[in-house]
């Protein structure tokens, strides 16, 4: 083989060229079976984030530039979720991919099955199901929905679920077919035909899966270097059981906020990789200036763990900003109350008083009726529960602080920055450490764009960098270092 023209350039220069590396791009760096069965150039994902802050603008450009982004549908009316989805539907062309994000709500089934209904009415050919704790009707109808055979009687699907898991038995039942079961019941409901159901027992809920590490919002705190391979692990015997002709792909999210952390997901095994809260600080976040100011700020530690608005009376938290905000307090000692007490009138007169004027700042009479407008129109059911019980009421009302407190966010409330509610990971600290005085520091900059094209190349520099050290050749540290630029 006649040596490349680069090495003929180095041995002509005088240099002693002791070998030749091929070539590294950022579109090797994961699977090409994900890349091909999306219709992408890149392995790379920009995860949902609630209310929108995943905008209909930031999946546009990620799929203009050969990306996955899922708009950020959970807790925002329907009618802005289909509003969205028409927008998307009449940006992009059919061969460009993007997805929308249904987020489990165990204590409102009917909502999910709502949302999953307008999915599956509009067409959406990519589904995030985030925050599952088991599989539900909605999310394996979204799954089943539209599976038909090809002529060569393999099974083709119409919509692709993703699933986020940070859990072995969760990963495990979205990589198994759906039960029996579940799926006999869809059909007896008339939500799947017999032909969906028999070809969903053939495939897994989920063929696209992605293991989620310490992250914003939703999180087990669990270390993706050691979950990761657990879930690979998983994968395989669960390949190797059901015999798929199409192998489930396994992606990577949590703690992605560096070219460092990118390569090391990819040089674990993961398929493709999902980035969330660095997101939130690039121009097309829907989120408000002063709280992409306040992200911008964040390092590894200002981070705290607080209350779910969705989930609170589970006990399930969500990782937030602590630095500039006081709401990770605050929603703690909602919880403290909830659990402490079985109504809001026995709560002690004090601290009643401090409720009000600290943190609600409005009477729990005001707030009740505030909560009564919103579940009168999501879920009138949830109102029932709370004429007949006070622990549920008093439930309703310190959600209405934790749901609206991430509104605050969004729309910059200049009285409520104290009170922001920002989900966010180490991860942006991380980000926000490696852009400090490089061209991707300035915010006019920071497009979701850039900012995936700067984590992509810096982590295929760093891949090349250890081929190179893994076959002896000695290198400097900072090969092993990449300083953000503009990429096109």
């Amino acid at each position: 083989m006649l040596p490349s023209a680069d090495v003929a350039r180095g041995r002509a220069a005088g240099l002693d060229v002791i070998g030749e590396l091929p070539g590294t791009y950022p579109e090797w760096l994961g699977d090409q079976g994900f890349t091909a069965a999306h219709g992408l150039r890149y392995p790379y994902v920009a995860g949902e984030m609630a209310h929108g802050i995943s905008t209909t603008g930031m999946v546009t450009e990620l799929a203009r530039a050969g990306m996955l982004g899922f708009f950020g549908a959970a807790g925002l009316p329907l009618p802005r979720v289909e509003a969205a989805v028409t927008a998307l539907a009449g940006a992009l062309t059919p061969d460009r991919a993007w997805g929308v994000n249904l987020i489990h709500t165990p204590r409102e089934p009917e909502w999910e099955e709502r949302t999953a209904d307008l999915l599956l009415a509009r067409d959406v050919r990519r589904i995030s199901a985030s925050a599952f704790l088991e599989l539900t009707p909605a999310v394996v109808r979204c799954s089943a929905a539209g599976l038909r055979t090809d002529p060569a009687g393999r099974v083709v699907r119409r919509t692709h679920l993703f699933a986020k898991v940070s859990r072995p038995e969760t990963a495990a039942a979205f990589m198994s077919p759906a039960p029996p079961a579940l799926l006999n019941a869809l059909v007896e409901r008339g939500r799947l035909s017999r032909e969906e159901a028999d070809l969903a027992a053939r495939v897994p809920v989920a063929q696209d899966i992605t293991v989620e590490g310490d992250s914003g919002g939703h999180t087990d705190n669990r270390p993706l270097v050691t979950l990761l391979p657990r879930i690979l692990a998983l994968r395989d015997r669960i390949q190797r059981r059901h015999r798929y002709p199409e192998a489930i792909r396994v992606g990577a999210a949590g703690g992605l906020g560096t070219p460092q952390s990118v390569a090391a997901a990819f040089a674990l095994g993961a398929a493709y990789v999902v980035t969330g809260s660095v997101n939130q600080t690039a121009a097309e976040a829907g989120i408000s200036a002063e709280a992409k100011r306040m992200l911008a700020a964040a390092d590894l530690t200002d981070v705290i763990m607080a209350p779910a608005a969705d989930m609170f009376e589970l006990g399930v938290k969500v990782q937030v900003l602590r630095r500039g905000t006081l709401f990770g307090v605050r929603a703690r000692k909602l919880y403290d109350l909830y659990r402490g007490h079985d109504s809001l009138e026995a709560v002690p007169a004090a601290e009643r008083t401090a409720l009000e004027r600290d943190i609600l700042r409005a009477s729990v009479t005001e707030v009740w009726t505030e909560a009564e407008r919103f579940w009168n129109d999501r879920d009138p059911a949830q109102l029932r529960r709370a004429a007949t019980d006070p622990k549920h009421r008093m439930a309703l009302v310190f959600r209405w602080y934790l749901g609206s407190s991430s509104v605050w966010a969004v729309t910059g409330d200049p009285g409520r920055v104290l009170d922001y509610q920002l989900w966010c990971g180490p991860a942006l600290g991380a980000f926000n450490q490696w852009t400090a005085g490089s061209w991707l520091a300035d915010p006019a900059r920071r497009t979701v764009a850039q900012i995936a094209r700067n984590l992509l190349e810096g982590a295929t520099v760093l891949t090349r960098a250890h081929q190179l050290r893994s076959l002896g050749v000695p290198l400097p540290h900072r090969a092993f270092s990449f300083t953000p630029r503009p990429l096109a």
